[in-house]
Parts: C-alpha cells; structure tokens; sequence
C-alpha cells in the first residue's frame, strides 16, 4: 500500500512539477521584489514571453515529430528584416501594413519550407539542415539589409509592437491567438493527429496511410511562419529591422518546448505545457534582472533549466 501510495506521489510530482514549479517561481520572486508583481511589470513578462511563445509553439510542433529547428532566431531576424524593408522607405516607398506583415511572413515560411523539404523528401538529419539555415537565414538578413539597421518604419507597423488593445499589449494578444488557432489544428483536425502518429512512431503510421513526408514539411513550414511573425513584432517593439536580432532565441524556444514536457523522442507533449514552460522562461529572465544578476550568470542558469527539464524528461519516460 506504501509502495503505491508513493508510487502515485512521485507520478503526480513528474506529471504537473511544472506547473508547481511556475507557482513557487512566482512566489519566490514576489517575496524577493516589490516589482514583480506589479501591473506594469506583469505586461513587460508578457510582452517578452509572446516573441518567444511564437517560437516554441512552432517548435512544439517539429519536436513532435521527432525533429528540431535550430534556425528560428535567424529566420526570425530575417522575418522581421523583410517586413522592417517594406514598412520603411528603404525600398523608396513606405508600403502599408497589410503588404510588410505578408511580405515578411512570406519570408520566414519559405526558409521553413526548404527545412521542411530538405528533412522531408531529401532525409537529411533536422539537425544539419536547421544548423545550415541558421547561418543562412543570418547571412540573407546581413545582405538584405547591407548589416545596417532598417529604421523609420511606419507607425501602423509599430503598433504591433508597441500598441495596447484593451489594456494589453498587442504582441501578448498576437501570442494567444496563434496559440488558439495551434491548439485548434493540433487537437481538433486529423493533421493534428498525424503529428503527434508521425512522432511516435513515424513507420506504423506511414504504413497507416498518413502521409508522413508532408506532415513533416508542414511543421517546419509553420516553424518558419512564426519564426517571421515573433521577428515582425520584435522590429516593431524596437521600431527597427535589427541584423543581429533572434541570436541565441533557438534556445529559449527549445528550453520552454522540453520545460513544458514535450519529449525529445517525438509523439509527446502538450501546447498547454509550453505555454507553462515560456512563462517560466520569461519570469526568470525578468525575475534575474529585478534582482540584479548578471547576464552571465543568467545563461548558466537557463543552461541548468534546460539539463533539468530533459531529465525530468527521461525521467517522465521511465
């Protein structure tokens, strides 16, 4: 009887640690400053968790099926320098927002959909592919925009960025809506369906029927598309198209993903728990910097989380 008892204790502890996790978090950083939990500051967490959010739910989605994509920060700096062009007079025009935005998630959904292809039909490693856009994504930003910054966009562009709707900011509510229709096509649609097949056991569903190549050149499609759509907004928060922008964010992306329980082997995993898990990512980034902890403590600290969430990752496995 003791024996299940803690049997069922410890199941519990792995099945929601993350979300008890978050809890103590919030708490420990309420208690540790009087700015945490403030309105103004409450915004800014989401504010920066909705570029990241983006990514992580593209990124659920490739990991499901057993793959990666190391490239979205560099496709999201491409994005977003893309749209920066036509939202600015670089081109010798200021074009309106409803050509910059397609323009620019045109972009992003492209390089994904050469990861896609060269994962899907070609069956070169995901981890080779997304490694070489990386760098080529970065060095079509570079030439795009001659390494300057692209400045003096319009002010409709800027309000993706910047503007409030109801008292939240317009990225935050971008991020919920993406995460609402995500929710709708992975649980809701037989393409859904197949990801979580293909992840699982990529074979036995082939054989199914499911058409497992183009499940997984779509989800390195919509990794591109929303790679573009978290640098679109990124550019407009900081009202410039930046070369350098997204470096590093292929990590924050994956750390949320595994934080949020969704496994490295493919065919598990929730959007509810990314969602936990790019929260957590945005509190501690936040709560570190209310607190005054340098930047390079903050990486190894991140570099932790993440060896943590893939042990409570093999751990949930067993």
């Amino acid at each position: 009887m003791k024996q299940a008892r803690s049997l069922r204790i410890r199941i519990f502890l792995i099945e929601n640690g993350i979300i008890i996790a978050f809890i103590l978090l919030v708490v420990a950083l309420t208690l540790s400053s009087e700015f945490f939990l403030t309105g103004p500051n409450i915004r800014n967490v989401l504010r920066q968790a909705s570029i990241n959010g983006l990514l992580a739910i593209g990124m659920t989605f490739v990991i499901l099926t057993a793959g990666i994509d190391l490239s979205v920060g560099s496709v999201l700096a491409f994005g977003g320098m893309i749209a920066a062009i036509f939202a600015s007079s670089s081109l010798g025009e200021q074009y309106p927002l409803y050509v910059a935005l397609p323009m620019g998630l045109a972009a992003g959904t492209v390089l994904g959909m050469v990861n896609g292809s060269l994962v899907a039909f070609f069956r070169v490693p995901p981890f080779v592919v997304t490694l070489g856009m990386l760098s080529i994504a970065r060095g079509l930003t570079l030439i795009s925009s001659d390494g300057m910054p692209v400045s003096r966009l319009s002010p409709e562009y800027i309000y993706v960025g910047q503007g409030m709707l109801a008292g939240i900011p317009v990225p935050v509510l971008i991020f919920f809506g993406v995460l609402g229709l995500a929710w709708l096509l992975l649980y809701q649609t037989p393409f859904g369906r197949y990801v979580y097949a293909v992840g699982g056991n990529e074979e036995a569903a082939r054989i199914s029927g499911v058409n497992t190549r183009m499940v997984k050149f779509t989800v390195y499609a919509i990794s591109g598309c929303l790679a573009a759509l978290g640098g679109i907004i990124l550019s407009a928060r900081t009202t410039a198209g930046l070369p350098q922008a997204g470096v590093a964010y292929e990590l924050d992306a994956i750390a949320a993903v595994v934080i949020g329980g969704t496994s490295l082997a493919g065919g598990q995993g929730r959007l509810f728990g990314t969602l936990i898990g790019v929260l957590i990512i945005a509190v501690v980034n936040n709560g570190l910097d209310l607190l005054g902890v340098s930047a390079y403590y903050q990486l190894t600290f991140k570099g932790a989380i993440i060896v943590a969430a893939v042990l409570l990752d093999s751990m949930r496995q067993r």
